[in-house]
């Protein structure tokens, strides 16, 4: 098999040889800004900012706003959206023989999602008492909008184009919006999960980054070649 790495440019080849200090960087800013959310809130008492964030919610809630807000719910969690969507989107990553971008996937969606429920035994955040759906312990942080981040950040580095960059950042947005819609989350825990899920993507992606840009370079090869084949006459 053809070394992926060699196929890549020299900007993915310099990421991967300085992973540790991109990753520990990384790491130690989702770190400090995970903490800030959690230090500066008083006992477990929500930040001004959330309980505001939280009236104007309740105050504009309609039914045309919650059955978008249900579906997205269901979308994103429980186990249609931290099990069957994952395996969806690897196994279609195999399917167009992109194993590195696969396995780079998975592995984050795997330590995003575990992540989560890490910082919400340690936190222990309460929830807000205005809740419309049923949600497991822990408010802090967005376990749907971690995922929701995860998948955004992951699928933008696998297929760098700007349509998948912006549908990416709009899907996790909504998704940040009907979590505090439904009144499942405060605001902090939204950005906090989204905050751990980009940066778990962003970790994972330095050391493999030569890697998968090189094994994309090869599949553009051979999406030429076949185009060629096809074009010449028999």
């Amino acid at each position: 098999m053809t070394n992926p790495e060699r196929a890549a440019d020299r900007a993915a080849r310099r990421i991967s040889r300085r992973w540790p200090v991109i990753s520990g960087l990384s790491a130690v800013a989702l770190a400090a800004l995970l903490g800030l959310v959690v230090v500066v809130r008083a006992n477990g008492v929500a930040l001004e900012v959330d309980t505001e964030w939280m009236d104007e919610i309740i105050e504009h809630r309609s039914a045309i706003w919650e059955i978008p807000s249900l579906f997205m719910n269901a979308l994103g969690g429980g186990l249609f959206g931290v099990l069957i969507v994952p395996l969806a989107i690897t196994l279609a990553i195999v399917l167009i023989n992109r194993p590195w971008a696969a396995g780079y996937y998975l592995v984050a969606t795997v330590l995003s999602a575990g992540g989560v429920q890490l910082l919400k035994q340690l936190f222990g955040r309460a929830r807000p008492e205005n809740m419309l759906v049923t949600s497991d312990f822990g408010s802090f942080p967005s376990g749907h909008v971690s995922n929701a981040a995860t998948m955004a950040v992951c699928l933008a580095i696998i297929f760098p184009r700007l349509w998948v960059a912006l549908a990416g950042a709009a899907y996790t947005i909504v998704m940040l919006l009907s979590r505090t819609y439904l009144g499942a989350h405060w605001l902090t825990d939204t950005i906090g999960g989204l905050l751990l899920g980009a940066g778990v993507a962003v970790v994972l992606w330095a050391p493999v980054a030569a890697k998968l840009d090189g094994e994309r370079e090869l599949a553009a090869r051979r999406r030429l070649e076949r185009a060629r084949q096809k074009g010449t006459p028999a």
